[in-house]
């Protein structure tokens, strides 16, 4: 008969085969079984790739209609107003000085997983840049990326979890990949984005 060490290293070949396998497949699968393992709750909690800043509902006394998504750069937090005096409040990070913006836009278009084609004004910069990534684990726009029209910037995931509530972006509003995955599910194409500076 094997011995235990023997059983649990056999079904630990097997569960890394099977991620491998799952991630090469479908990235968004690939993601939940990653949480599954990790034990990282809907909250954010568990694991160090967790958010520094759970979401959460707080008292909201603004004038904006529910749908609407509040981004307060000086507070470097993402409200989307849920009506009855309530918002969902999530951490997220912001452009780095000089690299701040504002104003009243709305949701044009959603990705699951999208691709990140790097603008020009970045490529100038960082000419190290690959010119085009496929979406996926690595991929700098994390599970899901919400397009602000009008701008060049969207609010998306991260696989940098420790820049959340940090001025670290070109622009871009970052979330943790389980916060934009949530917020993504809520917000529909026409939502008004009020990102104040």
């Amino acid at each position: 008969m094997p011995s235990r060490p023997s059983i649990l290293a056999h079904a630990a070949k097997f569960l890394i085969l099977a991620g491998l396998s799952l991630t090469a497949a479908t990235p968004a699968r690939a993601f939940f079984l990653d949480d599954l393992f990790s034990g990282e709750s809907s909250r954010g909690e568990g694991r160090p790739f967790a958010s520094p800043i759970p979401r959460e509902v707080v008292a909201y006394h603004g004038a904006e209609r529910p749908g609407t998504v509040v981004v307060s750069t000086r507070e470097r937090r993402l409200y989307y107003v849920l009506g009855d005096g309530q918002a969902l409040r999530y951490g997220v990070g912001v452009g780095r000085p000089g690299f701040e913006w504002g104003g009243v836009h709305h949701v044009t278009n959603k990705r699951e997983w999208p691709d990140w084609t790097p603008p020009a004004q970045m490529i100038r910069r960082r000419p190290d840049l690959p010119r085009h990534m496929p979406g996926g684990i690595g991929n700098p726009l994390g599970a899901r990326a919400i397009y602000i029209g009008g701008t060049l910037y969207r609010i998306h995931g991260s696989n940098e979890p420790d820049t959340i509530g940090q001025a670290v972006s070109s622009g871009c509003i970052r979330m943790t990949n389980n916060d934009v995955v949530d917020l993504y599910d809520r917000v529909r194409i026409g939502s008004k984005v009020i990102v104040q500076r």
